[in-house]
């Protein structure tokens, strides 16, 4: 054989022995999205100060606003302005807990189920709470995959759940139920002690209109229509739409007076939008069509 020009190398690199590794340039600082005016990040729960304490300072000061523009531009749906927010946290603190749930909620209300699931798993593994696991669990039903979601929603971590994170829970099982058919396992899913309990809890709302749901797949129309009725008297957030349910199932048509309006109200500043820290603390991103 000849000898082999040393042009001819193909896309080898002599430069580590002569003289080192090349240096790569380093990626262009991306610039840091606005913070409006007045978000000083003291906006927070006190549980995610006390997570932002591993960073100096400044930097802790700087995440805690980003994260309450990811919570207050998620809550009006403006999803490109919340992911910018929440990937900043994330670059500037990728292993705080908060940061990582912060762009997992982006994620999951954009229905990006397996980069959701991604920034869930790593929010666990640093913090050790499986209060994410219902949006866990529903991710993997957004996958396509019930049977690994059931899976998920039966491990140990399950029990160990606060209520509230329970209801959110049961109310996922019997979507995935209803998506199998099995509508008797999906209505039973949702017969818990909380189902009966105060319509002035946070999940009364949400966890009535998904029964209603659920008996109306199974036929029984006029006991749908006492728990929309249940639903909508408990939604002062105006979280569902049983009000409009409960309507249809009355043969009433509503018109929207307002629709083509503009709207003219000033969005810029989260304060006037209801900054909700729900959002960067677990809470809860999917519609309440419940899937």
């Amino acid at each position: 054989m000849g000898r082999r020009d040393d042009r001819d190398a193909g896309s080898f690199d002599n430069s580590e022995r002569r003289g080192g590794p090349r240096l790569a340039p380093k990626k262009p600082k991306l610039p840091e999205p606005r913070i409006a005016e007045g978000v000083t990040g003291k906006e927070l729960d006190r549980s995610i100060h006390v997570q932002l304490r591993t960073l100096s300072k400044e930097n802790a000061e700087g995440v805690a606003q980003h994260l309450v523009m990811a919570a207050a531009l998620l809550e009006i749906d403006d999803f490109i302005g919340a992911e910018a927010h929440a990937e900043t946290a994330v670059r500037r603190a990728g292993r705080v807990p908060a940061a990582r749930e912060a762009l997992g909620l982006v994620a999951y209300r954009k229905g990006e189920w397996a980069r959701a699931l991604s920034e869930f798993r790593t929010a666990r593994r640093l913090s050790g709470s499986s209060h994410m696991l219902a949006l866990m669990v529903d991710c993997e039903r957004g996958l396509g995959r019930p049977e690994r979601a059931l899976e998920l929603a039966m491990s140990p971590e399950a029990r160990s759940l606060a209520v509230e994170d329970r209801v959110e829970l049961a109310i996922v099982i019997s979507g995935i139920r209803r998506d199998l058919g099995q509508l008797d396992a999906a209505r039973l899913a949702l017969e818990i002690p909380q189902l009966k309990g105060s319509s002035r809890k946070p999940w009364a709302a949400r966890l009535s209109y998904a029964y209603a749901e659920t008996l109306l797949a199974t036929g029984r129309e006029e006991d749908a229509r006492e728990w929309f009725a249940r639903a909508a008297d408990a939604d002062h957030e105006l979280e569902t739409d049983a009000a409009e349910r409960l309507a249809e199932l009355d043969g009433v048509i509503l018109t929207d007076l307002l629709e083509g309006e503009d709207d003219d109200t000033d969005v810029s500043d989260p304060r006037d939008r209801g900054a909700d820290r729900s959002e960067v603390e677990g809470g809860r991103g999917r519609d309440e069509d419940v899937r």
